[in-house]
């Protein structure tokens, strides 16, 4: 490892060593603020190699000032996708108006960033790869700490010690299960189910969003610059959440239980659908938020989704995870786990709790669940300004991100 730059007192700190549970976008931007502050960094994640492809995501207000100080802004501005347009149809496929996304989503054009999730964190991995020890295909099995440390089983056998743990293994975290107890006990349902799947673009789409909704539904079609293919999303709102159906307790039943829903719909929505049978990256849940009292337990922390999901209608969840692992990381250098961990959440959680707010606000109200809701909401993008924001959203930028010392 090479540790330049850094005083006497860090490079003895590089001994301390700890380990993060997952390599999406959270648990590498930590192991380059760990490894930066000394720490000897271990990652496991259970993919088999860094995760490519995925639906783009927003890089806004503070997190663009993390990935700036992470040294990656530069080839993130070049990856940006550049949407130009969103335009929104009725149920039977008629116009109801074009925006840019910037006035739809509150960022700045020409300033906040988004990119393809596979590209961010393809560059967070490269820039810590040669700094820190990655174990893929491979996960958490069991910790115990009883000890002085934090004692780590692996599913692929074999078991090491370490001074502190960190869970960034996202919305359904088997971390924060093992810290404290079931997910039902954090889980916020905001009463939609979506799935996300990729295929062909023969829709003539370039740099745009077309998005389609009824009452209750929603369908778009996501073009990512001029790529052969595009990112489908489907939507609807159920009161309450399907786990305890039987319908999606298998694969079948989840792609059944979306045809159902979108049997009766127009425009582009019956080919979505049979090619949501064949998807090969099929996702499907729910969603829903992640709200902790506390985000800590002894030695072992929670970062990003694992502790503070704020869903997709935020836009916020990989903004949080960047600032989030920058707090938490700065934090505990040079402090102990227990005053670290308070540190860290002294300082982030009103910033987190801001950005969840934002469920109600802006990108929710997208889906809404009655046709007169829906008429409102047409009615207010009709009248919206083309002009995009230059200052955004003030929950976005909300967090002045101190520099912390070494």
């Amino acid at each position: 490892m090479v540790f330049a730059g850094l005083s006497a007192g860090a490079r003895s700190a590089a001994r301390r060593k700890v380990l993060i549970s997952g390599a999406g976008i959270a648990g590498p931007a930590l192991a380059f603020w760990l490894n930066r502050y000394g720490y000897a960094v271990t990652v496991v994640e259970k993919a088999g190699t860094p995760r490519s492809g995925g639906y783009p995501v927003d890089v806004r207000g503070t997190a663009l000032e993390v990935v700036r100080r992470t040294g990656i802004l530069p080839r993130l501005r070049d990856a940006h996708v550049d949407s130009r347009r969103i335009t929104f149809l009725d149920g039977d496929g008629g116009h109801v108006a074009s925006l840019s996304p910037h006035a739809v989503a509150g960022s700045v054009e020409g300033h906040d960033l988004e990119v393809r999730r596979g590209d961010l964190a393809d560059a967070l991995h490269t820039a810590v790869r040669d700094e820190v020890e990655f174990l893929f295909d491979d996960s958490v099995d069991a910790l115990d700490q009883s000890g002085h440390g934090v004692d780590v089983t692996f599913r692929r056998g074999g078991s090491r010690t370490f001074d502190m743990v960190f869970g960034a293994d996202g919305l359904h975290s088997r971390t924060r299960e093992f810290l404290f107890g079931p997910e039902e006990r954090f889980h916020r349902y905001l009463g939609y189910c979506f799935a996300v799947f990729t295929l062909r673009n023969t829709f003539g789409l370039s740099h745009e969003v077309t998005m389609w909704n009824t009452p209750g539904r929603a369908a778009a079609l996501y073009a990512v610059g001029d790529s052969d293919d595009v990112h489908a999303f489907l939507a609807f709102a159920r009161p309450e959440p399907p786990f305890g159906t039987a319908a999606f307790r298998t694969a079948a039943g989840q792609r059944g239980l979306f045809a159902a829903q979108f049997a009766d719909a127009g425009w582009e929505v019956p080919g979505l659908i049979t090619a949501l049978r064949d998807a090969d990256d099929l996702f499907l849940d729910v969603v829903s938020q992640i709200r902790m009292p506390r985000w800590s337990q002894g030695r072992v922390a929670l970062v990003g989704d694992a502790a503070y999901a704020p869903s997709f209608l935020t836009g916020q969840g990989t903004s949080l995870a960047l600032v989030g692992a920058y707090m938490l990381a700065g934090s505990v250098a040079g402090r102990d786990h227990a005053a670290g961990f308070a540190a860290y959440e002294h300082a982030t959680r009103e910033f987190v709790t801001l950005n969840q707010d934002q469920a109600g606000v802006g990108d929710a109200t997208l889906f809404p669940t009655t046709a007169r809701a829906l008429e409102q909401r047409n009615a207010r993008l009709r009248r919206l300004d083309a002009v995009p924001s230059r200052t955004g959203r003030p929950a976005h930028s909300a967090l002045t991100l101190p520099t912390f010392p070494g």
